[in-house]
């Protein structure tokens, strides 16, 4: 397989965590997981999301910075390959969503400045997941936290996903997780590494 740093990406409850430990597992791979939990800022932002957007979304960005730059600029003699749960401009396109103007040109400022240093994945898979499906995820996996999560604020994040996609050539893989369940299905995951096998141009392409 020629790609050898993929991206599982998709929005709140799409299952990314799920099949980037199943893809790591089934290619020996480095498995780089993004450490939510530790955000101290995440459950009071969504209480209170005008007062703890802006700590929020720097935390998570000098986070997943920290994490990208140690582990794929350390060399692992054992294993080719690498796959994470989380793309790293996430940063900039969450707080975009999230915070007010004169914030995010501050954030947009620092982002600039650090996001040249990180790699960026040979292939980016996307995991398209109704907003209806991500909240029976979310209740299911039972974060205290993640319960109040509006419709419409999925929604916005699946529009915010959606219009990246389609402005940057990023190399992507769209899946459709109501017709595809990498957990359950042998046959399906088989397909998934089967597609890998694809030589992909920069795009929008489908399983």
């Amino acid at each position: 397989m020629q790609y050898r740093f993929i991206t599982i990406e998709g929005n709140i409850g799409a299952g990314k965590t799920t099949l980037a430990a199943r893809l790591a597992e089934h290619l020996q791979a480095k498995l780089i997981l993004e450490g939510f939990a530790d955000n101290p800022f995440l459950p009071k932002f969504y209480a209170q999301p005008d007062q703890y957007a802006f700590p929020l979304e720097l935390f998570f960005m000098a986070e997943r910075y920290k994490q990208l730059k140690e582990m794929l600029t350390t060399r692992d003699l054992f294993t080719q390959y690498t796959v994470s749960d989380y793309l790293f401009i996430k940063s900039l396109l969450f707080a975009k969503m999230n915070l007010q103007e004169d914030e995010f040109s501050l954030y947009q400022k620092l982002f600039d400045i650090i996001n040249p240093q990180l790699p960026q994945p040979d292939l980016l898979i996307f995991l398209n997941a109704p907003v209806n499906r991500l909240q029976q995820n979310i209740r299911k996996r039972n974060r205290s936290y993640e319960q109040q999560i509006p419709d419409a604020y999925l929604s916005r994040v699946h529009d915010m996903y959606m219009q990246f996609l389609r402005q940057h050539a990023v190399r992507t893989l769209m899946i459709d997780t109501t017709k595809m369940d990498f957990l359950h299905s042998s046959e399906d995951f088989q397909a998934l590494l089967t597609a890998l096998e694809n030589d992909y141009p920069a795009g929008i392409h489908y399983l």
